[in-house]
């Protein structure tokens, strides 16, 4: 159906996100392999999989699947949905189709070239922000889908946060992190990081916490980020700075 691909085209391209069910194998019922039906954020629905009963089904997991940016085979059993593997059952692929993630990298320093690199392998869209020209360059990070190069409260106060975009931030000091930290917060990122000693960062989300910033917004800031690799630096240093030798795990862990 020429709208169904339509839609999905608008889709990928940036538009609203949309549900996608298509039958992979028919089992018992008499469906046809490759039928799709769309299941909008609002319900509506554009096609069908030739079953009323298995779109109202689908129809019902769609709010569910679009939390969990889903991309899955379901198989029809008697007591519902299921992912689990069922011998001669119809079997249906669920995905939502939406733009790529974009994981936002707020200072290209040595750590945010890094982190460029994974999020890009990783197939996120790729976005860096310094308020430095000799570090905010396309020469310099390649891997960068977009390279904006402005003062960070106020191109971050303008960049479309939501919840497929995956923060990271990592600038040159603690004052540009706590001002990008506060730009940030409360717009619904899926992941917002934080680089840092524990004490530092412990202290900044102090200092927004007496500044009357929501405790469960705050609860949900990732610091310090990446994971703890065991690295000589840790062992041997007592320099509050080890999250700098792991945090490039953050892009690989953020999603």
């Amino acid at each position: 159906m020429l709208e169904i691909t339509k839609r999905l085209l608008r889709a990928a391209e940036g538009g609203e996100p949309v549900f996608l069910a298509s039958v992979l194998e028919s089992g018992l019922r008499p469906l046809v392999p490759g039928a799709r039906m769309l299941v909008e954020r609002s319900g509506e629905r554009l096609g069908s999989l030739g079953d009323t009963a298995l779109d109202d089904a689908l129809a019902a997991y769609a709010p569910d699947a679009f939390a969990a940016h889903i991309a899955a085979t379901l198989y029809v059993t008697p007591g519902g949905l299921s992912e689990r593997t069922a011998k001669g059952a119809t079997a249906v692929y669920v995905e939502v189709v939406e733009a790529k993630p974009v994981f936002l990298i707020v200072g290209a320093g040595h750590i945010g070239r890094s982190l460029a690199k994974l999020a890009d392998f990783l197939d996120f869209h790729v976005a860096i922000l310094d308020d430095r020209d000799d570090f905010a360059s396309s020469e310099r990070v390649p891997e960068a889908d977009e390279v904006l190069c402005e003062d960070f409260e106020e191109a971050l106060k303008k960049y479309p946060i939501g919840p497929s975009t995956y923060i990271t931030l990592v600038t040159r000091g603690h004052k540009q992190d706590e001002l990008s930290l506060r730009t940030c917060l409360g717009r619904g990122a899926a992941y917002l990081g934080m680089i840092g000693s524990r004490r530092r960062t412990g202290a900044v989300l102090e200092h927004l916490r007496e500044d009357g910033f929501d405790p469960e917004e705050l609860a949900r800031v990732r610091t310090p980020i990446g994971l703890s690799i065991g690295a000589e630096t840790l062992r041997k240093s007592r320099s509050p700075s080890w999250p700098r030798s792991s945090c490039c795990a953050a892009a690989a862990t953020a999603r």
